[in-house]
Order: structure tokens, then C-alpha cells, then sequence
């Protein structure tokens, strides 16, 4: 997009506010759901599985739409396009807030997943629009510390909301932060301006939509069913495995794929992607299982539950300097790495034996790790990418975060609720989600070494040409 000769200061002021907001409340949405899971179950008297529909709903909208985002906006127009996200999330802000049923809060939340994914691809695109050259910089920074204070601040947040108004205050909230948005956007973005030497690529439809399917079958087979696995779940699993296969043929004949397949034929690329949906996986199933263990383990309340979990967001805030340092003594993903291993084996079993101050080392030690290791992970990626190949980049290492936290969600969810075994988790004991936590995170440690061996091979294989 063009660059604007001139921008006038208040009116990039106001249009940076908005993308401000932009980020924080996409954040926002996600990390307010997550503590609000077990009010969610008993409120709609449902099971585990079912409840995490809540989660999955809006990974899934958002993984399938975030990709080709960029695409439709060159199509319809950034700025329209972004107005039109914003004034969805609101409106499915609404209908989550009055929701009768869960099956209405869960198409809430994939309408607003649709609406994060628009603003989370459109709004750092949109900056260069908006202000001007000199402090490109600055708003970038800007916008990522409003989305890490929205990660940081809505379990607590989320926790607060539920045990003074109701979990339906967590959707009006997010109503009300939407609206003023929309309203600083439509009054302070710049119209949307051709670019005459830009080439407008189509929309891969026929790609979105089986990513969709593949995705969903995927999920469904992995949650349905009370901590049982079926006919039923099989079948999806197999509907979402040739779905994936069709995804990849059309992807190979698209004039214009969602993803570039042939540049997964880099090891060391394939390696990074792979490695990134690994960890990621681990971290969503914090963000799951935690709030249910805390609540029936540790007996916490709403309020309480959401400050636990808002102390690995901060923890990581605080820590980004001092792990930046050691990152360039000893080097990023050994450090991540060992501290997600670390973390995951303490969360198998601290708790259980030193109860809040257990989980909240372990936590702390997975979530900082996490950072970390995503910005070591994505600057590899990027640092050796040519200026034709960012977007494209930029959009697999999306895709493959959503993945795993789509499979953090789902699988991760489905084994806490094997190794409880009960037949809900709203009414089993504490030794019971005790044992849940330890297959979930003793599976999740074997998947943080398996991540570190894809990614010593990838590098090897890189050395090696």
C-alpha cells in the first residue's frame, strides 16, 4: 500500500489508537474466554469436552480466515475490510454476552474468531498507512505491548468480571472496547487508496474452505465423546486426514495457493513450523486444563483463578530483557527449550505437592520459555527471508502456531480428561485432576523434546547443504 506524501499528526494519533485497541481486545478475547471454561460447564451444565468448543471455536475461525485476510483486503479494501472485523467481533460480542445455550456462545466465539483473525493480519498493515516513516518503529512496539497486555490482563481481568457481574460481563466488555474502536477507526483511518503497481492476487476459496473441514473434523474427533474414543471419532479423524490430502492437491494446482508448498521442501523451514506447532500445543493446554485443575484441585475461586493465570503472562513481560541476554550468551531455543521441558515436567507434578506456589514456578518458567522460544523461532525464520517471501512466511508461521493451539486445545483437552478419568470434571476430586495434569504435561514434555530433535535435525540438514 502507498504511502500517504503527507499524514496529518492527530489523525495518525487517532488511527493508531484504534489499531491500538485493535490488538488488545483480539488478546483480550482470547485469554478472558479461557479462565471463564469451568463457569462455562456448570452454567450450561455440560461436559469437559463439549466446553471446549468454547476454545476451539475461535481457533478455528481464526486459523482458516488469518492467512488469506491479507488477500481480501487487497480485494475489498483494507480499511473497509478491517471496519467490517471490527463490527463483526462486536456484534458476536453481543450475542456471546445474551447467549441462551452453549451451541450460541460457541458460534459467538467463532464470529468473533473471524473478526481477531481480520485485525490481527490487517492492523500491523495498515500502520504504514497511518503514520508516518519515522515512527513505524514506535507503532509496531506500540501494538505488540498492547497485544501482550491484553494476553496479561484478561485472566485476571476475565477472573474479576465473573465473580462480581456474571460471566456474561467478559462478552459486554469486549462489546463495549469494540465499539469505541469501530468508532476511532471509521474516524481516523485513511480511506483506502489503489495501488497501481500492486498486483491483486485472488482469494484461495477452494483452500480455505477444506482447511476448514480438515481442521474441524480434526477437532470434532478429538473432543467428542466423555474422555471415550469411538466409531464416531475415528471416522473424523480418517474424514479429516483425506480432507487434508484434497487440501494438499488443490494447494498444488491453485494459480494462487494459501500455502506455498514448495517452500515446506526446506528442512530447516519445515523443521521451524513443525517445532513452533509443538510448543504452541503445550501452551494452550495450560491455557485449558489450568483453570479446570485450579478451580477443582486447588479449590480457587473465579477471581483467584484468573490471577494465577495472568502470572505467566507478566512473568514473561518482565522477564524479555533479561532472557533476551542470556538468549545471546548461550543461545535462544536451548534455553526455551530446556525451560519448556522443565516446566512441563514440574507441572506434572508441583501442584499436586506444593499446590498454588507449585503451579505458579512451573507456569511462570513455561510461559517465559514460551516467549522466548517463539522469538527465537520466528527470527530464524525471518532473518534469512527475501522481501518477496515475508508475507508468505509470515503466514506459515501463523498457521502453524494456530495449529497447535487448535491441538492444545483438543488433544491436550482430551487427555487431561482421560487421565482423570471421571465422568465429569465438574464433580471429580482433586487426586482425580491430579492425575489428568500428570499424563497431560508428561505428554506435553515428551512433545518439547520432540520439538528440540525436529529442530537440531532441521539445522543439521541445513549445515549439511
Amino acid at each position: 500500500m502507498n504511502r500517504p506524501a503527507t499524514i496529518d499528526l492527530p489523525a495518525a494519533n487517532g488511527a493508531l489508537a484504534s489499531l491500538s485497541l485493535c490488538a488488545l481486545f483480539a488478546a483480550l478475547g482470547v485469554s478472558c474466554a479461557n479462565v471463564a471454561l469451568p463457569t462455562f460447564a456448570q452454567a450450561f451444565d455440560v461436559s469437559f469436552q463439549q466446553v471446549q468448543w468454547v476454545v476451539i471455536a475461535y481457533l478455528l475461525a481464526m486459523t482458516t480466515l488469518i492467512v488469506s485476510v491479507a488477500r481480501l483486503g487487497d480485494v475489498a479494501g483494507r480499511r473497509r475490510l478491517l471496519l467490517a472485523g471490527i463490527a463483526l467481533f462486536a456484534a458476536a460480542s453481543l450475542v456471546g454476552g445474551v447467549a441462551p445455550t452453549l451451541w450460541v456462545l460457541i458460534a459467538a466465539r467463532a464470529g468473533q474468531g473471524l473478526g481477531a483473525a481480520i485485525m490481527m493480519a490487517l492492523t500491523m498493515a495498515l500502520v504504514g498507512a497511518t503514520v508516518p516513516q519515522t515512527r513505524t518503529g514506535s507503532a509496531m512496539g506500540l501494538l505488540g505491548a498492547m497485544s501482550a497486555a491484553g494476553t496479561a490482563l484478561g485472566p485476571s481481568l476475565g477472573g474479576v468480571l465473573i465473580g462480581t457481574l456474571g460471566w456474561r460481563a467478559i462478552f459486554l466488555v469486549n462489546l463495549a472496547l469494540a465499539l469505541l474502536t469501530l468508532a476511532l477507526a471509521g474516524r481516523y483511518l485513511p480511506p483506502d487508496r489503489p495501488d497501481p503497481a500492486g498486483v491483486k492476487l485472488p482469494v484461495d476459496v477452494a483452500g480455505t474452505l477444506l482447511l476448514v473441514l480438515a481442521l474441524g473434523a480434526y477437532a470434532l474427533g478429538m473432543t467428542l465423546g466423555r474422555g471415550t474414543f469411538g466409531p464416531l471419532n475415528a471416522a473424523l479423524l480418517l474424514a479429516a486426514a483425506c480432507t487434508l490430502v484434497l487440501f494438499v492437491l488443490a494447494e498444488g494446482r491453485a494459480a494462487s495457493p494459501m500455502i506455498a508448498l514448495s517452500m515446506l521442501r526446506d528442512r530447516a523451514l519445515s523443521a521451524s513450523l513443525a517445532g513452533g506447532a509443538l510448543v504452541s500445543t503445550v501452551m494452550m493446554a495450560t491455557l485449558v486444563v489450568g483453570p479446570f485443575y485450579l478451580s477443582r484441585a486447588l479449590a480457587l475461586d473465579a477471581a483467584a483463578v484468573g490471577l494465577v493465570m495472568a502470572v505467566g503472562p507478566v512473568a514473561a513481560a518482565l522477564a524479555g530483557v533479561p532472557a533476551g541476554r542470556l538468549a545471546d550468551r548461550f543461545g535462544a531455543a536451548r534455553i526455551a527449550v530446556a525451560g519448556l521441558a522443565a516446566g512441563s515436567v514440574a507441572l506434572s507434578l508441583m501442584p499436586a505437592k506444593f499446590g498454588v506456589p507449585g503451579y505458579l514456578g512451573a507456569s511462570a518458567s513455561m510461559t517465559v520459555s514460551y516467549a522466548l522460544f517463539q522469538t527465537a523461532n520466528n527470527t530464524a525464520v525471518m532473518a534469512s527471508a527475501s522481501p518477496q517471501q515475508r508475507g508468505v512466511l509470515s503466514g506459515l508461521l501463523n498457521l502453524s502456531r494456530n495449529l497447535g493451539l487448535i491441538t492444545g486445545a483438543s488433544v491436550m483437552g482430551a487427555l487431561f480428561a482421560i487421565g482423570a478419568a471421571s465422568p465429569s470434571l465438574l464433580t471429580a476430586q482433586p487426586g482425580a485432576m491430579a492425575a489428568g495434569m500428570r499424563l497431560t504435561f508428561g505428554v506435553a514434555a515428551f512433545l518439547i523434546v520432540l520439538a528440540l530433535s525436529i529442530s537440531w535435525a532441521g539445522r543439521r540438514g541445513q549445515v549439511a547443504r
